[in-house]
């Protein structure tokens, strides 16, 4: 199933142009976290409590589902998956037949999990987690968490504002912090410890269209080498250089656009959530051709 293809603005600064979107899914329910697997897309449904597969030859099929999960993140692990269920407070490990395998509640010193946001690889066959504490503006509780293959979160950062998207580039770990419309980095050392926390950008500065409040939401590495970040203040994709700049945006037709995922052609996936205020938080998922 191709779904239905519309126009979207596809801003390359200074130049603006047209790009086709492809509607893969017209009716997901908060779609998150979207990885591409062997050419397979996954992604999860926060307001449908699953994870979902697109293969290309078909709608869109559930692989796992778990009440009251409320998914935000997804990570290919050890041949399944990782997902963050932000509601339940859980890290749940999914075999790639939909099984459900451990489900984590808790840290190496015994804390709940609050929020528990979104994910990324480590590089070494462990991963980052973020949690970002209650879905508010305050308190300032967010944190981050590195996991081994044996899944016990290791706390490696707090006092981040709603710590959201995560992304590793080599020894250098970046953070979106939402609430504070801006994106921060960290060192990596060996021993997945972090150390000297600093702005890597204000996204209303660097981007002066995603407006005053920005809400960087999904962080991914691209092909092309540079940060791209997903928003949920509007429909929104940025492209960010090592140095910090703008090197590109992507406008795309949905009220926000909090993540995205490259396939292994460079083509581009991007999730909306048109209904923010909920119950249903109707949204799509998209291919930018």
């Amino acid at each position: 199933m191709r779904g239905l293809v519309i126009t979207a603005l596809v801003a390359a600064a200074p130049v603006a142009a047209a790009a086709d979107v492809v509607v893969i899914d017209p009716g997901a329910r908060f779609p998150e976290g979207p990885v591409v697997v062997g050419g397979v897309l996954h992604y999860v449904e926060y307001a449908g409590d699953r994870l979902m597969r697109w293969d290309g030859s078909g709608p869109p099929a559930e692989l796992w589902r778990r009440e009251g999960c409320g998914p935000s993140g997804t990570l290919p692990f050890a041949g399944g998956f990782l997902v963050a269920c932000y509601d339940a407070g859980a890290l749940v490990q999914v075999a790639a037949s939909g099984a459900t395998g451990v489900v984590v509640t808790a840290d190496a010193a015994g804390a709940p999990l609050v929020g528990p946001n979104d994910l990324a690889a480590d590089g070494a066959g462990g991963a980052w987690m973020t949690t970002s504490g209650p879905w508010a503006s305050e308190p300032i509780a967010g944190r981050v968490y590195h996991l081994g293959p044996g899944l016990v979160p290791v706390l490696a950062a707090d006092d981040l504002h709603y710590a959201n998207g995560i992304v590793a580039a080599g020894a250098v770990l970046y953070v979106a912090e939402s609430e504070a419309a801006r994106i921060v980095a960290f060192d990596i050392a060996p021993d997945f410890t972090l150390a000297n926390r600093r702005l890597f950008v204000r996204v209303g500065e660097v981007d002066p269209e995603s407006g005053p409040w920005a809400y960087p939401d999904g962080l991914r590495l691209g092909p092309d080498g540079n940060l791209w970040a997903g928003s949920y203040n509007r429909g929104r994709i940025l492209a960010i250089a090592p140095d910090g700049s703008l090197a590109r945006a992507i406008d795309v037709p949905g009220a926000t656009a909090p993540n995205l995922a490259f396939g292994p052609g460079g083509e581009l996936y991007v999730v909306t959530v048109d209904e923010t205020a909920g119950p249903s938080y109707a949204g799509r998922v998209l291919r930018v051709e």
